[in-house]
């Protein structure tokens, strides 16, 4: 029964966590709470104190104003007094058990709670250290989704400047191919003017030189043979006539 009223004891000690309901609106936190002058209630990592193993302290406190500091105490022999003496509570042999295992209890809590207290601290410490990890992770991972969001949209407006310099380099090959064409058109049509100019070279030389072959045909067909000896003649004596001016 005292196992029984210690874990009440406890029960009504602990302290009460306010938990607050979380709003699915997007406010901010600036404008849902001040946390300068009213501050979040933090949940305690380590019970409060007591005093005789069971008796929280507030209790204490509660008698001091009223009865002093020897008030619970009195109260607390008293009402057990009362109890007994009223057979309220029976000594039955439950009673003899639950104070051996009381007994026992004290003994084990005081030999063996603060090394299983170091040991069970130590465990939540790496759980809570693993969440915090997992936490810092978790945000360094969505700070470098922002990073890479923020450079994936730099990039993005550089492909705009990209694809202005593609769509000119394209304008300058379609330019140069225009140009490359033109000049092999305009090679070829001087090839087709210069073939048909060296055509019209070449028939007109033809036609002199047959011209001056006919004119010469027939210019030597008319004249006879005592023509041909006068004019030799006369050339023999004009050369004659020539040398005696030359010497």
């Amino acid at each position: 029964m005292l196992s029984r009223l210690a874990t009440r004891s406890l029960q009504e000690a602990r302290p009460v966590v306010l938990v607050r309901a979380t709003s699915t609106t997007a406010v901010r936190a600036a404008e849902e709470r001040d946390e300068v002058n009213f501050p979040r209630p933090v949940r305690p990592v380590d019970p409060g104190k007591v005093r005789l193993g069971f008796i929280p302290e507030e209790w204490f406190q509660f008698f001091y104003p009223k009865t002093g500091v020897t008030g619970p105490y009195v109260f607390g022999v008293g009402l057990t007094t009362y109890l007994c003496s009223k057979e309220i509570y029976v000594m039955e042999h439950e009673y003899y058990s639950g104070l051996s295992l009381l007994i026992m209890a004290v003994f084990a809590v005081k030999k063996f709670g603060p090394s299983l207290g170091q040991s069970l601290d130590k465990e939540i410490d790496a759980i809570e250290h693993d969440w915090r990890n997992y936490r810092d992770e978790s945000i360094q991972g969505l700070k470098d989704s922002v990073e890479q969001e923020k450079a994936a949209q730099a990039s993005a407006q550089g492909e705009s400047m990209l694809f202005d310099a593609k769509r000119e380099n394209v304008a300058l090959q379609l330019e140069a191919a225009y140009r490359e064409r033109l000049a092999t058109v305009h090679a070829e049509v001087k090839k087709k003017l210069d073939y048909q100019l060296e055509t019209a070279n070449v028939k007109t030389r033809l036609q002199q030189k047959h011209m001056v072959d006919w004119i010469v045909s027939n210019v030597k067909a008319s004249i006879t043979p005592a023509q041909e000896a006068a004019s030799l003649k006369q050339c023999i004596a004009d050369l004659k006539g020539l040398a005696p001016k030359v010497a």
